[in-house]
């Protein structure tokens, strides 16, 4: 339990330590027991869904100041947070305008550029001299502005104009005017870029804010490198739960309910299952075979997991590349030229050293028998088939999913293993077939 509210004042990192595993009245209890000069801080670096948690629980007259003290884009995310019933609660302790600008945020697709962006940013006009342009941005600073990086100047109609550092600012001459020194070749984004490609920008750019843009090229808002750090995080989080096949998770693990997670797994699961019952299928066709020389069936499990290990491979690199724009679907020659070499040269490797454990083997036992050469032979070419088509597949699966609007990430590991799987045993009892009969078979 926490200490009461009479005890010391607690310092920011030991309730961020105690955060995770503490109640929500422990938390709130913590929360209040915060020096009043390190609180802000410590409320503005929760997620929105601990934001909101912390404010619902709150007494409304100190809801109002916390809520009060988020920029709109972070209201937007924590209303996003919340139940209808709960954000029109929250919607109620902002002032007019500041309800107007979330209302607009809200009206964004989550991923898009408008719903991140912050409406309030720093404007000047062109034929502002640069001591005027300072004072304005002082003053807006001072009112509504929260982030200051860049100066953007603007024409009557709220398109934009140029740009100007705040290192420009200064070390401008005082006289000289805004118009002269601003710099017009502007990278900016649309209201409705992705995320992922605003990420991009900011990864390729350096950034520490990109201007957003409406159809007619009028300003409507910054997105700044802080809120792409939480989109990349979320980016890379739902990519690494769907390569491990399950749904991704909308909150984190503990605040994830005990059924809302079984739903989020058991679906792929039953995919991934009814996929493994063909593979039992596709053995029962070769019964005969099985029957006739048991010894086939004792490199089952290593033939097809060389095939799924290398599928899984191929597939977490080419997601991962897409994700960060490393390739397009345009390339999908270039990467098939590339992973079909690459699965040969792997499959041979695996192939050698398959053959090779099986007449070390076979000398030491002689549990082979006369055609240990043969069944090595068998097993070298099924694996070199078998890893070449995994390679394959599982570099193409991601493209394919692509180009029909799906995520990529949803060609995950286990999914390309389990196809492997199927086409692992035919290709296996295949070779065998034509290399073993009438000697094995």
């Amino acid at each position: 339990m926490m200490e009461s509210p009479q005890s010391a004042a607690l310092s920011m990192e030991e309730l961020h330590e105690a955060w995770p595993v503490l109640s929500i009245d422990e938390r709130l209890e913590g929360f209040r027991l915060l020096p009043a000069s390190v609180a802000d801080d410590f409320f503005l670096a929760l997620s929105a869904r601990e934001q909101a948690e912390l404010i619902l629980h709150l007494q409304p007259a100190e809801r109002r100041t916390w809520v009060r003290l988020l920029p709109p884009d972070d209201l937007a995310d924590l209303v996003q947070a919340v139940d209808p019933e709960q954000a029109e609660s929250i919607l109620s302790q902002l002032d007019d305008a500041s309800r107007r600008e979330v209302n607009v945020l809200l009206a964004y697709a989550e991923d898009d550029a408008g719903g991140l962006m912050n409406p309030r940013f720093a404007r000047v006009r062109p034929d502002m001299s640069i001591d005027e342009a300072i004072s304005y941005l002082r003053k807006q600073a001072r009112e509504r502005v929260e982030t200051v990086y860049y100066a953007y100047v603007l024409d009557a109609e709220q398109h934009l104009l140029g740009v100007l550092s705040l290192r420009q600012l200064f070390q401008t001459a005082s006289d000289k005017r805004v118009a002269d020194v601003m710099q017009r070749d502007v990278i900016t984004v649309s209201e409705d870029t992705d995320q992922e490609a605003v990420s991009r920008l900011f990864t390729e750019h350096g950034f520490m804010a990109l201007p957003v843009l409406d159809v007619q090229q009028r300003m409507k808002g910054i997105v700044t490198v802080d809120d792409i750090v939480d989109v990349v995080q979320e980016e890379a989080t739902e990519d690494i739960q769907k390569a491990g096949g399950m749904e991704a998770l909308e909150a984190p693990y503990f605040e994830t309910g005990f059924f809302g997670m079984l739903k989020k797994r058991i679906g792929w699961l039953l995919v991934l299952f009814l996929g493994q019952m063909l593979t039992a299928t596709a053995m029962s066709s070769f019964e005969d075979e099985i029957a006739t020389a048991v010894v086939l069936s004792l490199f089952v499990p290593l033939i097809i997991s060389s095939g799924g290990n290398s599928g899984s491979q191929a597939s977490t690199l080419i997601i991962r590349s897409l994700a960060l724009g490393e390739m397009r679907l345009r390339d999908w020659w270039r990467v098939a030229r590339r992973e079909l070499l690459s699965g040969l040269v792997l499959g041979v490797v695996l192939g050698v050293v398959g053959l090779a454990r099986i007449l070390i083997w076979n000398s030491i036992s002689g549990v082979y028998g006369e055609h240990a050469f043969v069944l090595g032979i068998t097993v070298a070419l099924s694996v070199l088939g078998v890893v070449t088509f995994g390679t394959l597949a599982g570099s193409m699966l991601p493209l394919v999913l692509r180009k029909f609007g799906f995520d990529p990430a949803s060609a995950s590991a286990p999914f390309v293993a389990t196809l492997v799987d199927v086409s692992g045993v035919l290709i296996y009892f295949t070779v065998a077939s034509l290399l073993l009969r009438g000697t094995l078979l």
